[in-house]
């Protein structure tokens, strides 16, 4: 089984990103948007249509507010097991880390997920900060330009 980790530096308090994370009905307004165009709840799954043309049927497994994780799985033809968690960490009072792990099978489908992630982490990154910046008042903030970049 492949598994693909990351480890993403967010410029924005750990509260807000856990509330965009655990959203999960509109990951396409606050957490991904660009990245994801539309998001439909269907029971305890959300159909997830993305800017490159895909539909994904994700099913919510967890969303533990204590730890800040939430897990999903990939219902799909195309993969016989996918399985992600995302768990936010903070580190101070304005910045925080997202972990997001994927667990995957086939194995030749992972360079493409990973390359997905890649580019679900730049939307996630640009989107957040942005967020926390316009909270804040503040349109730039030393403490927030470290996490403003890629990964």
């Amino acid at each position: 089984m492949a598994s693909i980790h990351k480890d993403i530096p967010i410029g924005a308090p750990a509260h807000d990103v856990w509330d965009a994370v655990r959203d999960f009905g509109a990951p396409h307004r606050r957490l991904v948007p660009g990245f994801v165009l539309d998001t439909k709840l269907d029971g305890e799954a959300r159909i997830v249509s993305f800017a490159n043309g895909t539909v994904a049927r994700e099913l919510l497994v967890d969303c533990d507010d204590t730890r800040r994780r939430l897990v999903y799985a990939v219902i799909s033809e195309r993969m016989k097991q996918h399985s992600a968690s995302v768990q936010v960490i903070a580190e101070g009072e304005g910045c925080c880390r997202l972990i997001w792990i994927v667990d995957l099978l086939p194995h030749e489908i992972a360079p493409y997920i990973d390359g997905q992630m890649d580019q679900a982490a730049l939307a996630m990154q640009k989107a957040l900060a942005r967020s926390a910046k316009v909270e804040s008042g503040f349109a730039s903030d030393p403490a927030l330009s470290r996490y403003g970049g890629s990964k």
